[in-house]
């Protein structure tokens, strides 16, 4: 969760340019108080799979440079993924996210290959554990999806966008590039097991094409998302699972797991 003098739990402005627009509604909820706190930032924008809605990498741009501008001199910012299906790195080339990371210095971060954590007692639904990327754990974490219509999980926004977060060398089939084995149930439920291994602390959503930028808390600002696609929130599997078993009670972390492979 965010805390003063960060105060808007959600907020919307009518959309213009990514260039014009991002550093208004940044500006306006004062986010670069925020940024000033942490000390190790990561962006989460949706790249799973070519088939899938992508976060423009423009968008993104916007971002990157307002935290860059606002950010203490040493903390670290990561632009994050764990594709799904298709490489990583790939999906960062084919998509101008490693010309953007070059353009600002920042690293990738491969979510599927890099240190995890095995997460117990985590009320899951489904799952008897998780394994979870460290550097979401130890990071502020913003998610950053391109809101759509999707045929898995209903809505891609900033809560589905966490998927990504299931790292594929714990996760795909034994002769399959896909993360078959958080398709054992409904999406439904791999969304609200990766939730409460760790909310996002923000969310951005480019919904340019509705004609708006949305930002606040995850859920809140999925909720009001799901309006412009003509959704209500709760009629939305995950994000109305989500809401009903919402507690914050911390989750025990049993185990570290080595990294296989970082993409920096």
């Amino acid at each position: 969760m965010l805390y003063a003098p960060l105060m808007a739990r959600g907020v919307s402005i009518k959309f213009k340019s990514y260039q014009e627009t991002i550093p208004k509604l940044l500006e306006v909820i004062k986010f670069d108080k925020e940024l000033q706190k942490h000390p190790k930032i990561v962006l989460k924008p949706s790249l799973r799979n070519t088939e899938s809605p992508i976060t423009p990498a423009d968008f993104v741009d916007a971002i990157l440079q307002f935290c860059m501008q606002h950010k203490v001199p040493d903390t670290q910012i990561f632009i994050a993924e764990g594709s799904d299906g298709i490489g990583t790195m790939e999906m960062f080339e084919l998509n101008g996210y490693k010309k953007l990371a070059e353009k600002y210095g920042v690293g990738l971060i491969d979510l599927n290959y890099g240190e995890v954590e095995e997460i117990k007692d985590g009320e899951f639904l489904k799952f008897d554990s998780i394994f979870y990327p460290k550097i979401l754990l130890e990071s502020f974490t913003i998610s950053l999806p391109k809101l759509a219509e999707d045929s898995d999980t209903e809505m891609n926004g900033t809560l589905a966008n966490m998927l990504g977060a299931f790292p594929a060398s714990h996760y795909k089939g034994l002769f399959s590039p896909w993360k078959n084995k958080i398709r054992n149930w409904p999406a439904k439920y791999a969304v609200h097991d990766i939730i409460k291994c760790k909310m996002p602390e923000f969310a951005i959503i480019d919904a340019s094409e509705k004609g708006f930028i949305l930002a606040g808390i995850p859920l809140e600002i999925d909720m009001q998302a799901s309006k412009l696609l003509g959704k209500e929130g709760r009629a939305i599997a995950h994000l109305r699972l989500i809401q009903e078993n919402l507690k914050e009670k911390p989750v025990k972390k049993t185990k570290e797991i080595p990294p296989q492979e970082m993409i920096r």
